[in-house]
C-alpha cells in the first residue's frame, strides 16, 4: 500500500474537493521502517534525485559515543520513546528513545529509519 502526502479530497464540514489533478510522483510517501531489537536487517531505498536511504528494520547493536570515544554495545530493552507512548509499548527504537546497554542507559541521538545506523550518547545519572 502507498501513502500520498497530498491535501485530504474531503473538506472539513464533509463536503468533497473538486479533482484538480492526478496523482503526482512527488506526493509519493512511505510508511516508516519502525526498528525494532534483533538480528541486522536493512534495506536500501531509492529516493528524490536518485538518492538512497537505509531502512533499519531490526538491529542488536549500538554505536555509543562518550568524551573518551565511540564503542559499541549490544542492546537489552527498549525503556522509553517521547516520540509516541506506544512505540515504548511495541519496542519500537527512533531518534530520542532511551534504550538499555551493557553500559547502561542511551538516548538514540540518530534516525534509524533513515541513515541505517543507531548511534546514542550514554545517558548520566
Amino acid at each position: 500500500m502507498v501513502q500520498w502526502h497530498r491535501r485530504s479530497n474531503r473538506k472539513y464540514t464533509g463536503g468533497k474537493y473538486h479533482q484538480d489533478r492526478k496523482k503526482r510522483k512527488s506526493e509519493l510517501g512511505r510508511y516508516s521502517g519502525e526498528t525494532r531489537q534483533g538480528e541486522t536487517r536493512r534495506k536500501l531505498i531509492r529516493t528524490r534525485g536518485g538518492n538512497m536511504k537505509a531502512r533499519l528494520y531490526q538491529e542488536q547493536f549500538v554505536n555509543v559515543s562518550t568524551p573518551k570515544g565511540t564503542k559499541r554495545y549490544k542492546i537489552l530493552d527498549v525503556l522509553d520513546n517521547p516520540a509516541n507512548r506506544n512505540y515504548a509499548r511495541r519496542k519500537i527504537m527512533t531518534a530520542g528513545a532511551v534504550i538499555e546497554t551493557e553500559q547502561g542507559q542511551v538516548r538514540i541521538t540518530s534516525r534509524p529509519g533513515q541513515s541505517g545506523v543507531i548511534s546514542g550518547i550514554l545517558i548520566e545519572k
